[in-house]
């Protein structure tokens, strides 16, 4: 049985050319800082999936190699939070299957302690 990260943002309006353009910035410069590169990274579903009113949303499997998990991890959370303040107004969710991750504004996303 397999692990997934899930994000999702949404709002009402659709992305604007300049937030696309923030979103693919951020995919494109994260993906090229990736630990693991045999390993799921960032993927952003097309046209924000099928959740309503969604504008990103992707998902993560996580590794099964143990020691690849938290590298991988800590490394989409800090590409989600980037989403995220490239995105401020919409309504984030992000859960690692059915436990929601916190979201700290200094910080970011996180896994507590």
């Amino acid at each position: 049985m397999s692990t997934s990260l899930y994000y999702n943002a949404s709002r009402a309006t659709a992305l604007t050319a300049a937030e696309t353009a923030a979103v693919e910035r951020v995919v494109t410069t994260r993906q090229s800082s990736f630990p693991c590169p045999d390993e799921e990274s960032l993927f952003l579903y097309e046209e924000g999936g099928s959740e309503p009113d969604a504008i990103v949303a992707g998902s993560t499997k996580m590794p099964f190699d143990v020691d690849h998990v938290m590298p991988v991890l800590e490394h989409v959370l800090g590409s989600v939070t980037e989403l995220r303040r490239a995105l401020p107004d919409a309504q984030w969710h992000v859960h690692l299957d059915d436990f929601d991750i916190p979201w700290d504004e200094s910080e970011g996303y996180f896994l507590p302690s």
